[in-house]
């Protein structure tokens, strides 16, 4: 069995005018497959941007993440893209939606860019999937908080990919809704065989994870 996801020895730092701050020191982490893992931390704790490294989304001052057996840290940017379009799903607390795109539309074009066949149709399908049949026609700013994220987890995880990362989820959520998108997030990830990191304040989702990893200062505890 290969290794899945692998971080060894990871430093970031921020360059703020004649400061240096130091986001992550010296993180070692290895993940295995359809493992759920949540990390949890002040903010400023260094979580957001260990979602953002492992995304490829940034690249670190030094170490190497190793993902799907690929060291990832020094690919380009393209290459870098090409496997997050397939193999990963980032879920943002921000939504994200295209404003002028409708429910169907916004999870439609993933599937377009990866040239899927019936994008519309697929789309749908998952949108039902997560309780969303009569607002396939609706704009954004016409659908609740709740049904936004229910939109975005759909278009995150439209492609089926290997690994979701998912930042505060539902940091933009009443309790009732961040609980529905919880169960929808863990329970699709259950069916799927999925991995799945997360970055959460909510420590009831927290406690949902199979993996609790606390980070202090940049540090994991």
């Amino acid at each position: 069995m290969g290794t899945f996801l692998k971080l060894k020895n990871i430093n970031l730092k921020y360059q703020i005018g004649k400061d240096s701050i130091n986001v992550l020191k010296n993180i070692d982490l290895n993940i295995k497959k359809k493992e759920t893992v949540s990390f949890v931390g002040e903010s400023g704790s260094g979580k957001t941007s260990l979602i953002m490294l492992i995304g490829g989304l940034e690249k670190p001052n030094s170490g190497k993440i190793i993902f799907q057996d690929q060291e990832i840290t020094d690919l380009s940017e393209d290459e870098v893209s090409e496997i997050r379009k397939k193999n990963i799903g980032i879920i943002f607390q921000s939504f994200y939606l295209i404003p002028n795109y409708t429910a169907a539309e916004n999870v439609a074009l993933t599937l377009e860019l990866n040239n899927f066949k019936n994008p519309e149709k697929e789309a749908k399908i998952l949108l039902d999937r997560f309780g969303l049949n009569n607002r396939f026609n609706n704009l954004p700013s016409q659908l609740s908080g709740g049904e936004q994220q229910r939109v975005a987890i759909a278009r995150a995880i439209a492609m089926k990919p290997e690994l979701i990362l998912a930042d505060e989820p539902t940091g933009n959520l009443d309790t009732e809704n961040s609980l529905m998108i919880a169960d929808i997030i863990f329970k699709y990830v259950k069916e799927e065989g999925s991995s799945l990191i997360m970055v959460t304040h909510d420590i009831k989702l927290a406690n949902k994870a199979k993996r609790k990893i606390r980070i202090k200062d940049g540090k994991i505890k």
